[in-house]
């Protein structure tokens, strides 16, 4: 990057700053801060080790300073300007997650564009949220967009605080489907025979909550999938799964007809070659449900993570504290644009072909110079994929 397109970068993210109003995380004072610059050097240098104390009232450092990347910890410490860990006296620790498109499991680096990539890692973060309300119960959540590729969720329930890194690997564990057995997702009771003398052992999936639950939610799709099909169809898709021929798919689609309501409270022991289908279903909801979180982010109690509010170095996009009510509609690539870089035009130079899809915006520019809106020429060159052109 030339020294003119940091100095142009540097001046338009002070004037953002100028107009903008950043909150504070909670019990800011105790936590660790660091910050990227914009340097020259080819390497990333990271200032970190500084108190609240040390950077003065927030507004003024990021005026002052107008850095590239601005972070916070994810742990509360006796004195978190202190040059180690071990010298910071550790409180406790928010439960950080991360998911960045980047990584993320059905994503294509280099085919799909960054609208797919981001709308991929927004179903991501709807199955994560699940298992944080519905599985872990937690209350005090801040969803925030990352400013790139990505999505973070704080949760500062007191519970979390004093955990761990073993703990919360557990949580991760958890919510990826690691380790994850079938048999404990099976609840066994034993009941009287229908025409036997001897008890047998009635094998369920609970239908109130957990993986089992999201599990068995799987089955019941399949039921009614096949249920909409004529018998030849049907027999079809069956056996479509590993280890499922003609015949098994008959008593499969028999034992669904003859025990719908049983299966809908959870019952899966209605046919043997039915119970060997359900454990493939597990499997498969394990895969399309889990939450592919970054585990070293949650695991890791002394973490550093965007503050939101600050603007994101390699995008120019906002890293936005997002509200549960409005994720649905949320369009990152519309909605983190900061006003400072609309409603008028710079002048760019591209050494390569480059797509851009933002805001308005949705064209490959060609080598060369070009007018183009601020935001998308702001973005081009934070990426390093364009440098400013004289205007």
């Amino acid at each position: 990057m030339e020294e003119r397109t940091r100095a142009y970068l540097r001046g338009r993210f002070r004037d953002h700053y100028r107009r903008s109003d950043v909150s504070l995380p909670p019990a800011a004072d105790e936590r660790e801060w660091g910050y990227i610059p914009w340097t020259a050097s080819p390497g990333t240098t990271m200032v970190r080790h500084r108190s609240l104390l040390d950077l003065g009232e927030i507004g003024d450092f990021l005026e002052r300073e107008r850095p590239r990347h601005v972070y916070f910890s994810a742990g509360r410490y006796d004195d978190p300007s202190a040059d180690s860990m071990d010298a910071k006296g550790w409180r406790g620790s928010d439960l950080i997650f991360d998911l960045d498109a980047d990584h993320l499991p059905g994503v294509t680096l280099g085919e799909d564009t960054y609208a797919e990539m981001l709308e991929t890692c927004k179903d991501a973060l709807f199955r994560l949220l699940s298992f944080l309300d519905d599985d872990f119960g937690f209350s005090d959540l801040t969803v925030v967009f990352s400013g790139g590729r990505g999505y973070h969720v704080h949760v500062r329930d007191s519970g979390v605080q004093g955990l761990e890194s073993e703990g919360r690997r557990e949580i991760v564990d958890y919510v990826r489907g690691i380790g994850l057995d079938f048999e404990a997702l099976i609840s066994r009771e034993t009941v009287a025979g229908l025409g036997r003398r001897t008890p047998v052992e009635k094998r369920t999936l609970d239908v109130r909550g957990g993986w089992s639950r999201r599990a068995h939610r799987h089955v019941l799709e399949l039921v009614e999938e096949l249920a909409e099909m004529d018998e030849e169809a049907a027999l079809e898709r069956l056996q479509e799964f590993e280890g499922i021929g003609e015949g098994r798919a008959r008593a499969v689609l028999r034992a669904m007809e003859e025990n719908r309501e049983e299966i809908e409270a959870g019952n899966v022991d209605v046919h043997s070659a039915f119970f060997g289908l359900v454990r493939t279903i597990v499997a498969e909801s394990v895969a399309r449900d889990n939450a592919p979180i970054d585990e070293p982010v949650t695991t890791d109690t002394n973490r550093l993570i965007r503050l939101p509010g600050s603007l994101h170095g390699g995008s120019g996009l906002e890293v936005m504290r997002l509200d549960r009510g409005a994720l649905e509609a949320f369009d990152p690539l519309e909605d983190a644009i900061p006003e400072t870089f609309r409603n008028h035009e710079i002048t760019i130079d591209l050494s390569e072909k480059r797509h851009v899809e933002l805001g308005e915006i949705s064209r490959t520019f060609e080598p060369g110079s070009h007018a183009v809106p601020e935001y998308v020429g702001v973005f081009l060159m934070a990426r390093g994929w364009a440098e400013k052109g004289r205007e």
